[in-house]
C-alpha cells in the first residue's frame, strides 16, 4: 500500500486539516507513516500567520525534495501558505508537485491522483452553499483520549494584523447534527475530552436565521454519552454573550479554562488593530465569567509593539495582565503579514529592539503569575485525567485538570484513560507535580 507522511506546522486547525488529510487519503488507499523516508507521499501543511511557520516549510522542502532524484515520490504544499503563495510555490519549487488551500482539503485523493500526471494547483474559496466539512475521522485522533472537533470555517472580523480571512474566506458554521455525529464517533472510539474548534466559536450560527446558537452546541455536545470534558477554542471578547456565561453555570462537564485574547491592552491599540472591543468591556467578560465560575482558568494572547504603541500603551497592557492574572499566554512581538491592512500603520512602527524588550517585560511578569498561581495550588487535591508516560520521568504519568494544567505524579501506563485525585506537592512555570491520593 502507498504510504503517505504528513508535517503540520501551525495551529490546531493545521492539525485538524492533517488529519482529515489522513482519513481521505486512507479511504483511498494510503497508510500514514511517520518514517519519511518510507513515504510515497509526502504533504506539508502550512500556516502564515507569523514568519518562523513558513521559514520551517523552506527548511523542510530543503531536506526533502532532494529525495525526488533517489525515488518515486510525490510532494505537496498545502494550508495557508499555500493558499496565499500559491504560483509562487510553484516557482520556487519546479519539483512540488501539488499546491492547495484549506478549501481544498476535502479533495485530496484526487488532486493526488492528477498530480502524478501534471502539477495541481487549487487555492479556490468555496461558497457557503458548497463548502463540505469533513466528517471522516482522523484515525490518529480516534486512538487518543482528546479530539478536536471543527464547528465552523473561516473569520468574518478583520483584525488589521490578521492574515487567516486571507488564508481561510468568509466565516462558515458547521451545521449541528453534523457536529455531533462526529463527537459521537469520536466517544465510540473512546475519545473522552472534546475540544470545539473554529477561528471565533462565539459567533457561531449567528449568520443563519434560526441557526443553533454557539451556547446551544454546547449544551448539546455537553450531553452526548461519553463526552467527558468539554473545552472549545479560540474565543473572540465581543461575541461571549450571557448564554456562553450562563452556560459556565449549566454545564458541569465544560471544563474551567478559557482562552481569551486580548492582544493588548490599551483602548487606542485595540482600535487599531480593529478588535471593537475596549479594555473595560474586556474586563466585564471576566468578571461575569468568574461570578459564573469562580475557579476558570484564564489564559490569552498578546502583541507587543504593534505600530503605534506608546510605552504607555504597553504598561496597559501590563496592568490588564495583573488585574486579570492569566495564568499563560502565547506572547509576540507585532509581525508583519503580507495583505493584512497593518501594514498601512507601518509608518508608525515601533523599532524591533523596543518590541522585543517590551515582550520579555511581559513574559517576565507572565511567569511570575504563573509561579505564583501554581505555588497557591500547592496542597489542593486536583481531579486529572490521566493521559499518558510523562515524556521525561520514567515510572511518571500526566494528566490535564479541568483549567488544562498539566500534572505529573508517580504511576504506571495502567491509569491512562482514567481520571485520579492528585495532590499538588509543587509548582513549576508551567506544570505541577503531585502525588495520587
Amino acid at each position: 500500500m502507498p504510504r503517505v507522511y504528513i508535517k503540520t506546522f501551525g495551529c490546531q486547525m493545521n492539525e485538524v486539516d492533517s488529519g482529515k488529510m489522513r482519513a481521505l487519503l486512507g479511504k483511498d488507499g494510503f497508510t500514514a507513516t511517520e518514517e519519511l523516508a518510507d513515504a510515497d507521499l509526502v504533504l506539508v501543511n502550512t500556516c502564515s500567520v507569523r514568519e518562523k511557520p513558513e521559514q520551517k516549510l523552506h527548511s523542510f522542502l530543503g531536506r526533502v525534495l532532494p529525495q525526488k532524484r533517489q525515488r518515486p515520490l510525490t510532494v505537496g504544499i498545502a494550508g495557508c501558505m499555500a493558499q496565499v503563495d500559491g504560483e509562487r510555490l510553484f516557482a520556487r519549487y519546479p519539483q512540488v508537485d501539488l499546491v492547495f488551500g484549506p478549501d481544498a482539503v476535502s479533495r485530496v485523493a484526487d488532486m493526488v491522483s492528477t498530480a502524478k500526471t501534471r502539477r495541481v494547483l487549487d487555492t479556490h474559496f468555496l461558497d457557503a452553499d458548497d463548502y463540505p466539512f469533513i466528517s471522516d475521522v482522523d484515525p490518529v485522533a480516534a486512538a487518543k483520549l482528546s479530539a478536536f472537533v471543527t464547528i465552523q470555517k473561516g473569520c468574518d472580523n478583520r483584525c488589521t494584523f490578521c492574515i487567516v480571512p486571507a488564508t481561510r474566506g468568509d466565516e462558515i458554521s458547521r451545521p449541528m447534527g453534523e457536529v455531533l455525529a462526529e463527537v459521537r464517533a469520536l466517544t465510540d472510539r473512546g475519545v473522552r475530552e472534546i475540544t470545539l474548534l473554529g477561528q471565533n466559536v462565539n459567533s457561531y450560527g449567528l449568520k443563519l436565521p434560526g441557526h443553533a446558537t454557539f451556547a446551544e452546541l454546547l449544551a448539546q455536545v455537553h450531553d452526548v454519552p461519553g463526552v467527558e470534558v468539554l473545552r472549545y477554542t479560540t474565543s473572540h471578547p465581543r461575541d461571549i454573550g450571557d448564554d456562553v456565561v450562563a452556560a459556565y453555570r449549566a454545564l458541569p462537564k465544560l471544563a474551567s479554562h478559557l482562552h481569551l485574547p486580548v492582544q493588548s491592552g490599551s483602548n487606542a491599540v485595540l482600535r487599531r488593530m480593529k478588535r471593537f472591543y475596549t479594555r473595560e468591556h474586556y474586563l466585564g467578560v471576566i468578571d461575569r465569567l468568574r461570578a459564573a465560575r469562580p475557579d476558570l482558568v484564564l489564559t490569552t494572547d498578546v502583541i507587543t509593539g504593534f505600530p503605534g504603541e506608546t510605552d504607555a500603551d504597553f504598561d496597559e497592557t501590563l496592568s490588564l495582565l495583573d488585574a486579570v492574572r492569566f495564568q499563560a499566554s502565547f506572547s509576540f512581538c507585532y509581525n508583519p503579514r503580507p495583505g493584512t491592512p497593518a501594514l498601512r500603520l507601518l509608518d508608525d512602527a515601533v523599532p524591533a529592539e523596543v518590541a522585543h524588550a517590551r515582550l520579555e517585560r511581559f513574559q517576565t511578569r507572565q511567569r511570575e503569575i504563573a509561579i505564583e498561581a501554581h505555588a497557591a495550588m500547592v496542597g489542593t487535591t486536583q481531579r486529572v485525567l490521566v493521559e499518558g508516560p510523562s515524556a521525561h520521568d520514567e515510572g511518571v504519568v500526566c494528566g490535564r485538570t479541568s483549567g488544562f494544567k498539566t500534572v505529573n505524579f508517580p504511576g504506571s501506563e495502567a491509569l491512562v484513560g482514567t481520571w485520579v485525585d492528585v495532590v499538588i506537592t509543587r509548582g513549576f512555570a508551567n506544570t505541577l507535580r503531585g502525588e495520587a491520593v
